[in-house]
């Protein structure tokens, strides 16, 4: 099934990929939330890092299963590798960056508040081949169901509500990091989806 201008997934589509592609991450996050943000000795350790890498594999393997099942053309969902589209990324990457940057100036100080993401990187220490893997593993995942389903399948209702859609995704599993790092999945992904 190609996405055509004028029709979008149906929304039971839409329930189960997002409930198998982002559910598990979704329920940890909230249940995070409602421990006060807890944060562990090493959050971001090699074992943890793997056990993503792992999950998201499974997670990934199961939602194209169900996108093909459906009739979905996988190669128009996933993004095409090449020396333009790590250019491309870099460039994303570094906008992503700096809108954070400026938003993050723009917030008043709250001293005192639970931040957990900077808790969560001062503990970090996972080796370099490890967060390379992640981070491109992480990336393919995400923008695969987000930008190439979410955004791309909504895209008729017009771009505020593709992109508001899968920031909203994005950042119910990204509740985890605290109000600061809600601010930055938030931004970022207002410039993945737009540029997309």
């Amino acid at each position: 099934m190609a996405f055509a201008s004028d029709k979008h997934p149906a929304y039971g589509e839409v329930a189960t990929l997002i409930a198998i592609s982002f559910g598990w991450f979704m329920l940890a996050s909230v249940l995070a939330v409602l421990d006060g943000f807890p944060v562990s000795a090493a959050p971001f350790s090699d074992t943890s890092l793997i056990g993503l890498i792992v999950t998201e594999l499974v997670l990934g393997v199961l939602a194209l299963g169900y996108l093909r099942y459906r009739g979905y053309v996988l190669q128009e969902l996933l993004p095409r590798p090449g020396w333009r589209g790590c250019l491309e990324g870099a460039l994303l990457c570094g906008a992503g960056i700096a809108a954070c940057t400026v938003v993050d100036a723009l917030l008043p100080a709250r001293p005192g508040a639970v931040e957990p993401v900077a808790q969560m990187l001062a503990n970090a220490r996972p080796t370099m081949i490890v967060v390379l893997a992640v981070s491109v593993l992480n990336g393919l995942y995400e923008e695969t169901f987000l930008l190439g389903y979410l955004v791309r399948g909504f895209a008729s209702f017009g771009a505020s509500f593709a992109v508001g859609l899968s920031v909203l995704v994005r950042l119910l599993y990204h509740r985890y990091q605290g109000p600061a790092g809600a601010v930055s999945v938030v931004m970022f992904g207002i410039v993945l989806g737009a540029a997309y």
